[in-house]
């Protein structure tokens, strides 16, 4: 019988291979531990940004949002101190208008006597005045005193339509002007051309120019005009006033002006 003895160095070598399989085991798993962990930290590091970006976009909008809501708040401090002057305007307005109210009853008892008076005036003008276009001048006098005593017409309207009478008025006296008209001569009735100059000068001329005439205020009555002297020059005179001749010089008998009274 046969016994054999094992060396050492045999049992030790397979000892230490196993020892050297299991720490490659540990350190392998040790390091997919390590990378794993890598990974993950690197995929939340990704999720913290993504978070942070978002939150930054937000935040900035945020920002723009509130810069462009301090221009709009500061556009309406600027239109709120506009709409107080214009309040505190208005606040002044109104209490003028309260006093003018207060005070329009008595303008008014006040304006139509005036008016009144005016158109007394005005009346006593046109009978005193040369005789042109009497029946128009008096027709339109007529017609204002129907107008003051019409209770539905203003007194501002009444007012307007005594001035504008008077502008008209005021307007002949810059104006030549010719037209048609009946007169009474020498206990005849003649159809004639009448001139009217301003009023400086009135004039008649008949039909077949061989009647020719002046008005003489101080007579108050139409005066006869040599035809030889004035025919042409009336003539022309007319068709100046109906603009058929262009504005000329005018050969016109006119009184001499006479001293205030």
């Amino acid at each position: 019988m046969t016994i054999v003895f094992n060396s050492p160095k045999a049992i030790l070598l397979p000892g230490m291979l196993a020892a050297i399989f299991a720490f490659k085991a540990n350190a392998q798993q040790q390091v997919d531990q390590i990378v794993n962990e890598g990974i993950a930290r690197s995929d939340a590091a990704a999720k913290s940004q993504v978070k942070i970006d978002k939150i930054s976009d937000q935040t900035d909008k945020l920002l723009q949002e509130y810069k462009s809501q301090m221009k709009v708040v500061d556009g309406l401090k600027v239109y709120n101190t506009l709409l107080k002057r214009q309040v505190d305007g208005q606040v002044i307005e109104m209490s003028e208008i309260e006093t003018s109210i207060d005070q329009v009853s008595v303008i008014e008892r006040q304006i139509t006597p005036l008016m009144l008076r005016m158109l007394e005036g005005l009346e006593a003008f046109v009978e005193a005045d040369v005789p042109f276009l009497l029946e128009e001048r008096r027709g339109r006098i007529n017609n204002l005193k129907n107008i003051m005593e019409k209770p539905s017409v203003s007194s501002a309207e009444k007012f307007r339509a005594v001035i504008e009478a008077f502008q008209i008025e005021s307007e002949f006296g810059r104006t030549i002007e010719a037209y048609k008209d009946s007169l009474d001569l020498d206990g005849k009735t003649l159809v004639v051309d009448v001139l009217r100059v301003g009023r400086i000068s009135l004039l008649y001329q008949s039909v077949d120019g061989e009647i020719n005439g002046v008005w003489d205020q101080a007579a108050r009555a139409w005066q006869q005009l040599p035809t030889a002297q004035y025919k042409n020059p009336i003539a022309h005179g007319l068709k100046i006033a109906r603009k058929q001749a262009p504005p000329d010089l005018l050969m016109m008998p006119i009184q001499a002006p006479e001293a205030a009274q």
